[in-house]
């Protein structure tokens, strides 16, 4: 029998699909169940962007496109790039991907090895560590703290780097803790960075147009002193409702974007052809589609933070971007990933446990809002009939 190579071993997932497919299995069989796992819009992409992608299907865009993108599209990311951060970028500069995680894999791969050690947000999405682990290289968690806001602090990352740091990703907004990093705190990221010019940082933005109460998105590339190692990822999934079509987009320093091309030739060859030409309609068309929903996520999150701090036991502080609630289910006596299961088999609510998102995560969930408020209304009730009957059961150990 043939054997699998050791490092695949060290590949871990997403489990937010695991859910997912256990919650559609239990519908099956019949159950009504409330999915706020999936970090997934429910709302349709919008029809002009829908239209684009026929169109371009009508005209003929049926083949294979440059590897890189192509370069309308590319053009679009630029302007788009400069319309929302007021930074320029070449398109030349520019790659389009199917999907934000494939920029996390081309960086990673890039940079990790056995020896060498990477930072990661932890909590944070999980591919940051299972790709880390994959090419042997060291993981380092950059602690993401309830008491900070659920931001990042300069000061504690910058404690963690050592002479072995090839590579550092920062993640605000934030999955899955809806953190948003303030300013104050990006520039003194920066300026420490200058003492370590041999570290590359990816900075994942693809939340970056979602964000409340003011608060406001500053991207890394707005740093010019960073700008010839830094790889900024963002892309359409969440900004446009198009989980589906596969559609991200990076920039990448000079020195980089040579090998990140052949990782696309050897991997995926290109992007999905129409979805591009649908991609430059979302970037270049109308972005009221965009306002209106960030508009809806901000109610949602309103009613989500409202229902948690009522549940027993259960607190939430207000996330400031993103789609996702973190609340702290220490005091309930569960461990996080086992109240997840109980909540799904036994309450039929689909929520993710926080040790998903890493070590730093045990005591928390993370629930979307990215669902009707009927929904989110529903799971609330039966978490909150859950926990009140279930109170005091069990200790914390046995659970």
């Amino acid at each position: 029998m043939p054997q699998v190579v050791p490092s695949f071993e060290r590949i871990g997932e997403e489990n937010a699909f695991a859910v997912l497919a256990r919650a559609s299995a239990l519908a099956e069989q019949g159950r009504d169940i409330v999915n706020l796992g999936i970090g997934q819009p429910d709302m349709p992409t919008p029809p002009h962007i829908v239209e684009a992608g026929i169109k371009a299907l009508r005209d003929g865009h049926h083949g294979y496109t440059p590897a890189i993108g192509i370069t309308p599209l590319r053009e679009a990311v630029a302007r788009d790039i400069q319309r929302r951060h007021r930074v320029e970028v070449s398109p030349d500069s520019v790659m389009i991907v199917p999907g934000g995680k494939v920029t996390m894999f081309m960086a990673i791969l890039m940079f990790g090895a056995p020896g060498v050690e990477i930072l990661y947000p932890d909590p944070g999405f999980p591919i940051y560590r299972s790709m880390i682990a994959f090419t042997g290289a060291t993981p380092v968690p950059v602690p993401i703290r309830e008491e900070n806001g659920f931001a990042f602090s300069a000061e504690e990352t910058l404690s963690l780097v050592t002479e072995r740091t090839r590579l550092l990703i920062v993640n605000s907004p934030a999955n899955p803790t809806g953190g948003v990093t303030p300013k104050a705190e990006i520039d003194a990221l920066v300026e420490g960075l200058a003492a370590y010019p041999d570290i590359a940082v990816l900075s994942d933005e693809i939340y970056g147009t979602m964000t409340y109460d003011g608060q406001a998105h500053h991207s890394l590339l707005a740093y010019e002193g960073i700008r010839d190692r830094l790889i900024y990822l963002d892309g359409a999934s969440k900004t446009y409702a198009m989980t589906g079509w596969r559609l991200g987009w990076s920039v990448w320093p000079k020195p980089f974007y040579d090998a990140a091309r052949k990782l696309a030739v050897n991997s995926h060859s290109c992007v999905n052809a129409a979805t591009q030409w649908a991609g430059i309609a979302a970037l270049d068309g109308p972005q009221d589609c965009v306002a209106a929903m960030v508009a809806e996520f901000d109610r949602r999150r309103s009613l989500v933070v409202e229902g948690l701090n009522a549940l027993p036991n259960v607190s939430c502080i207000t996330p400031k971007g993103a789609f996702y609630a973190f609340p702290n289910i220490t005091e309930t006596g569960w461990r996080a990933k086992t109240l997840a299961k109980a909540l799904l088999e036994e309450a039929g609510v689909a929520v993710i446990g926080g040790p998903d998102f890493g070590v730093y995560g045990e005591g928390y969930l993370r629930l979307s809002y990215a669902n009707s408020p009927e929904n989110i209304t529903r799971a609330l009730e039966r978490m909150k009939t859950f926990l009140a009957r279930t109170s005091g059961h069990k200790s914390s150990t046995s659970r």
